[in-house]
């Protein structure tokens, strides 16, 4: 049987406790699936230095979905277009195809929490995501994100939030490259 982890709050390492999780099942030889949401962009540039080295590591297979956030003047674009809620829906999608396939021990879902709050996606999508889940559950599901709502908290089996007590952030320092991405 598997279980529903959430990793939420407004502190810093939801994404890396994930990976983190999904190192640990990879090195045990277990087969692990990590999908980003809101997180699609792929290339020169690529945002997320994480994914050099999980595309290395035998049994874990990425899957991101998402378009590109960071805009040339180097700002971010917090407004959703059509494309941010297409590419939501597919992940949701993908997902649930994941989770129905019966090929992983481990799937990790980083920020489907968060789309909830930027109206991605509606509480229900991601319900009916742990519906699935719920159905067969054969593999472990990890969903991060801010923002967990109280339903999702209360199917969950494992809740862990990350406070944020102080950052360096509010003291000016941009996020710096291979710490915050």
């Amino acid at each position: 049987m598997g279980y529903l982890h959430v990793y939420t709050g407004n502190g810093k390492g939801k994404t890396t406790a994930a990976i983190g999780l999904s190192i640990r099942a990879a090195g045990a030889g277990e087969r692990v699936a990590i999908l980003q949401f809101d997180k699609g962009f792929e290339g020169r540039n690529e945002h997320y230095h994480e994914r050099a080295i999980l595309r290395q590591i035998p049994n874990i297979e990425l899957y991101f979905f998402g378009q590109e956030r960071i805009m040339p003047d180097g700002k971010f674009r917090f407004t959703n277009e059509p494309g941010d809620f297409e590419q939501a829906q597919a992940a949701l999608q993908k997902a649930k195809e994941l989770v129905r396939s019966q090929r992983y021990f481990l799937v990790v879902c980083d920020e489907a929490i968060t789309c909830v709050g930027t109206k991605l996606l509606a509480p229900e999508d991601l319900m009916g995501l742990v519906e699935e889940f719920r159905a067969q559950p054969t593999c472990d599901l990890v969903l991060t994100g801010r923002g967990a709502f109280p339903e999702l908290i209360e199917a969950a089996d494992l809740v862990s939030e990350v406070q944020l007590v102080k950052h360096y952030f509010y003291q000016g320092v941009p996020a710096r490259r291979g710490i915050e991405f």
